[in-house]
C-alpha cells in the first residue's frame, strides 16, 4: 500500500511485513489450483518423447479436499494417492504433482519467512555492534561508575569517586522508600518554583478559544512543586542480577499452569447464567495448583477471568507483537500506559520465537482517576507447542529473587496470565486469554470495586475486546484504501493516515492525563473546597512540540450513570447534541466535516468537526476520536487550529500540531450495589449473585487537560484549580440533565 510506512496507527513499530506475508501466503494457497502436469526428469518415460505442458485448473471442491488431506499427510503413499484420485476424479499423476507443488510452495514460504527473520536478527546484531563500538569509545570505570580517565589520578580523587557512587545509590534507595510510604517523590520539596507574575487565562488546549478570563486574583498555591518536563520515563535499571536457572523454573511452571487454566472448564471455571462471565473457583484452583512465587500478601484480593475470541491476525504476527514491548503497548493503548523490556534472557528460536524469555516492566491502567496504576515487573515466556499453536505467559518475579525491586511494585503481583493462540488460517487466530492477579483492594475506590470483581477492570474480557478492535482497525489500515465517511472530499490518502496518527497521539495523551502514569511526571494537588473524588494534577511542558509550552493542569473524576453504555456513548459523540454539554460549541450546533473510519461500526472513527453557524470564522476546529466495544467506550477530542489541520489533511507531519485532549471514558456498567466479586476470594461466583444490573448503568470518567500558563516556571493559583473543578461539575450536571437522570 502506498505510503503504508507513514500510518503510525497501532504503532510505527508494528511489523507490517507480517500482515503483508499473510496476504502473500493466501495468494500462494490459491496458486495450487493451477496444476502444471509435468513430471521431474527421472519420472518421465523416455519413450514418450519430449514432455508436453498441459495446464489443468482444479475445482474448488478438489482444492479443498487436497488442502485438507495435505494438512494431515503432506507425503501420501501410492495407496493414498490412488484413493484420492478415485474420490476426486483425477489421475494419480495429477495427485502426485499437486502434492509436489504444494510441498515446494510450503518450503518456499518457510524459507522466505526465515529470511525475513534472519534479516531482522542481522539488523539487531548490527545495532548491538554499533552500541559496543560507541561504548568502547567512551569507557566507564567499573569501580565508581564514572568515565574512565586515561592516565593516572590521585588516590584521593579515586576514593571520592567511589564514595560519590555509593551515596548516589543510597539516595536512590531512600527515594524509593519515600515514594512508597509518603506517596510522593522525595525531591518535591527541594527546589520550590520561584514566584512569577501570573497571566492565568485558563485556556483549553491550544489556547485560542478565549475561555476563562481569570486573572492574578487568588492565593498562590503554597506547594512549591517540582513539575516534570514531560519526558518519557526510562525503564528502571536492574539492581541485582537475575538467577537465570531459577527464572526458567518459574517460567516453566507458569506455562504449565496457564495451559491447564486455558483448557480446563468446570469445576475450575464457573459461568454466570447469561454466559458472559467466567469466574475462577478458588477452592478448586488451590486443590489443583500450588503457589510457586511466594505467599499471597496480607490484605490482597484475588481476581481471575478468562475470555475466548477470534481476532483478525495470524498467530505468529500476534506472538511477535506480544514479545515486543513497544508494539505490545501500542496494541493495548488504553490498558498499558508504559512497557519496557528490562532484560532478554533468551531470544528463542529465530523462526517462531519458541522458548523466548525476557524480563519486563509494565504499567496497567483503567481509565479512571479512582484506580491507581498497577506497576508490575514480570517474566514473559513464549512457547510454540505445535504447528500454528503458541502460548505466551507472564508471571511476577518472586520477591525472594528480586528483593531490591519488589519494593518498587507494592500494590499488585501477576500470577500466571497470558494467552493461548491457535492459527485458524492465514488471516485469523483463536485466542484464549487468562488474567489472574492479586492486588491491594484499598488502592481501588469503592465505586469501582464491582467492576474489578466482575472481570471487566483488568480482566480477560477487556484484553480480548481491545485486541479484536485493534486488529479490525489494523485490517482497515492494511487495505488498499482507508475508508472514509460521507465527508472526505478533498482529503488525500496520505492526509487520512496523518489524521489517524494525530488522533492516536491525542488518545494516548488523554489516557496519560486520566491515570497520571509515569509517561509524564504528574504532581498531585490538594486544594480546599475541591472534592476528593476529583483528582487534580499538574506538570510543565518545555520541549514537546506536540503540546503547548507551559504549565498543564489535568482534572478527572468518575461517576455512576444509571443509563446504558451505548446510550451514553451515542449521546456524547452526536454533534447534534454536543451543545448541551460542551462549552467549546458556544451553545450552537456542531457539524461533522471529515470522518475516517477505523473499523466496523458507525462509532469507530476519527472525525473533524466545526461550528455549524460560524463555520471557520473562529479559526478553531475539533479533532475527535470515538470507539465503543465490550471493554467500554471512548470519546476524546481536542481543539486544533485550521492552518495546522490543513497541513495534516494534505499529508504533512502531525507531530508538530500542539493539542491538549479532553473527553470521556465509559466503563461497562456494574452497579455499586453489585457484590458478586466477593466470591473471588472465598469461592466460585454463584449464578444467583449476578443481579442483572450489569446492563443497568455505566461508569463515566470525565477529564480535562488545560493550559493554565504559557510560562513553565509559573505557579498555579487556587482560583485556577477551582475553575477546572467547576468545569467538571457543570459538565456532569449538563449530561445528567440532558439524559434526564439524577
Amino acid at each position: 500500500m502506498d505510503g503504508l510506512g507513514e500510518t503510525g496507527l497501532i504503532g510505527e513499530n508494528f511489523n507490517q511485513g507480517l500482515v503483508g506475508r499473510m496476504r502473500e501466503d493466501d495468494n500462494e494457497s490459491r496458486s495450487g489450483s493451477d496444476n502444471l502436469e509435468v513430471a521431474s526428469g527421472d519420472e518421465q518415460d523416455a519413450a514418450d518423447g519430449p514432455p508436453k505442458k498441459k495446464y489443468h485448473r482444479h475445482t474448488p471442491h478438489q482444492i479443498q479436499e487436497l488442502e485438507s488431506f495435505f494438512k494431515d499427510c503432506p507425503h501420501p503413499d501410492d495407496k493414498q494417492r490412488t484413493e484420492l484420485s478415485r474420490r476426486l476424479g483425477l489421475e494419480s499423476k495429477q495427485i502426485k504433482f499437486w502434492f509436489q507443488n504444494r510441498r515446494t510452495q510450503m518450503k518456499t514460504r518457510m524459507e522466505r519467512q526465515e529470511n525475513v527473520v534472519l534479516k531482522q536478527e542481522n539488523d539487531r546484531l548490527r545495532a548491538e555492534n554499533d552500541l559496543l563500538k560507541q561504548a568502547m569509545t567512551n569507557p566507564i570505570c567499573n569501580t565508581c561508575g564514572g568515565p574512565a580517565v586515561l592516565g593516572e589520578i590521585s588516590y584521593e580523587q579515586h576514593q571520592l569517586k567511589i564514595e560519590n557512587a555509593r551515596l548516589k545509590d543510597e539516595l536512590s534507595r531512600i527515594s524509593a522508600l519515600t515514594n512508597k510510604f509518603l506517596g510522593r517523590p522525595l525531591l518535591s520539596s527541594v527546589n520550590p518554583i520561584p514566584s512569577q507574575g501570573l497571566n492565568s487565562n485558563l485556556e483549553l488546549a491550544v489556547g485560542r478559544n478565549g475561555f476563562g478570563g481569570l486573572n492574578d486574583a487568588g492565593n498562590t498555591l503554597p506547594m512549591g512543586l517540582e513539575l516534570g518536563d514531560g519526558a518519557t520515563m526510562k525503564p528502571m535499571a536492574n539492581e541485582i542480577p537475575y538467577d537465570k536457572s531459577a527464572l526458567l523454573n518459574v517460567a516453566s511452571t507458569a506455562m504449565d499452569e496457564l495451559i491447564k487454566m486455558a483448557q480446563m472448564d468446570s469445576p475450575l471455571w464457573i459461568k454466570s447464567l447469561d454466559g458472559r462471565i467466567e469466574t475462577l473457583n478458588q477452592e478448586e484452583y488451590r486443590r489443583i495448583f500450588s503457589s510457586f512465587i511466594g505467599a499471597k500478601p496480607s490484605g490482597y484480593t484475588t481476581e481471575a477471568s478468562r475470555e475466548t475470541g477470534m481476532v483478525y491476525l495470524s498467530g505468529f504476527a500476534l506472538v511477535e507483537t506480544l514479545m515486543d514491548a513497544n508494539r505490545w503497548a501500542e496494541m493495548f493503548p488504553c490498558i498499558i500506559s508504559r512497557a519496557a523490556t528490562i532484560d532478554v534472557l533468551s531470544s528463542g528460536t529465530v523462526v517462531n520465537r519458541d522458548k523466548a524469555l525476557q524480563v519486563m516492566d509494565a504499567e496497567f491502567q483503567v481509565l479512571s482517576p479512582m484506580v491507581s496504576v498497577r506497576r508490575v515487573r514480570f517474566i514473559r515466556i513464549c512457547k510454540r507447542h505445535s504447528e500454528g499453536v503458541w502460548a505466551v505467559v507472564d508471571v511476577s518475579i518472586d520477591a525472594s529473587l528480586d528483593a531490591a525491586n519488589s519494593q518498587m511494585f507494592p500494590n499488585c503481583r501477576r500470577l500466571p496470565s497470558g494467552c493461548f493462540i491457535q492459527d485458524i488460517d492465514n488471516k485469523y487466530s483463536k485466542v484464549t486469554w487468562v488474567e489472574h492477579s492479586e492486588y491491594d483492594e484499598n488502592a481501588v475506590n469503592h465505586i469501582l470495586r464491582p467492576l474489578f470483581s466482575s472481570g471487566f477492570g483488568f480482566g480477560a474480557p477487556r484484553w480480548v475486546a481491545t485486541l479484536q478492535r485493534q486488529c479490525d482497525s489494523l485490517a482497515v489500515l492494511m487495505s488498499p484504501d482507508i475508508p472514509g465517511g460521507d465527508n472526505t472530499a478533498g482529503i488525500t490518502l496520505a492526509g487520512r493516515k496523518s489524521m489517524l496518527k494525530l488522533a492516536q497521539r491525542m488518545t494516548s495523551s488523554f489516557c496519560s492525563g486520566v491515570c497520571a502514569s509515569s509517561v509524564h511526571k504528574w504532581d498531585r494537588l490538594t486544594v480546599r473546597d475541591v472534592s476528593e473524588d476529583v483528582r487534580v494534577t499538574t506538570r510543565k511542558n518545555i520541549h514537546d512540540p506536540g503540546e503547548p509550552h507551559g504549565v498543564v493542569l489535568s482534572a478527572a473524576t468518575s461517576v455512576w450513570m444509571p443509563v446504558t453504555q451505548q446510550r451514553l456513548f451515542d449521546f456524547l459523540r452526536d454533534e447534534r447534541t454536543r451543545s448541551q454539554w460542551d462549552i467549546l460549541s458556544n451553545g450552537g450546533p456542531m457539524q461533522e466535516m471529515v470522518s475516517v473510519a477505523k473499523g466496523p461500526g458507525h462509532g469507530n472513527c476519527v472525525s473533524l468537526r466545526g461550528s455549524a453557524i460560524n463555520g471557520n470564522e473562529n479559526n478553531m476546529l475539533i479533532l475527535q476520536e470515538t470507539w465503543c466495544d465490550a471493554s467500554g467506550a471512548l470519546v476524546v477530542y481536542a481543539p486544533v487550529d485550521v492552518p495546522s489541520m490543513s497541513v495534516v489533511m494534505s499529508g504533512g507531519d502531525s507531530a508538530y500540531v500542539a493539542l491538549l485532549p479532553s473527553g470521556f471514558a465509559v466503563l461497562p456498567g456494574i452497579s455499586p450495589s453489585y457484590h458478586g466479586g466477593q466470591s473471588y476470594s472465598n469461592g466460585p461466583l454463584g449464578s444467583h449473585e449476578v443481579d442483572g444490573s450489569i446492563n443497568g448503568g455505566c461508569l463515566l470518567t470525565v477529564a480535562f487537560q488545560i493550559l493554565v500558563n504559557s510560562v513553565p516556571t509559573a505557579k498555579l493559583t487556587e482560583e485556577s484549580v477551582r475553575t477546572v473543578d467547576n468545569l467538571i461539575s457543570c459538565t456532569i450536571q449538563k449530561i445528567k440533565a440532558a439524559l434526564a437522570v439524577t
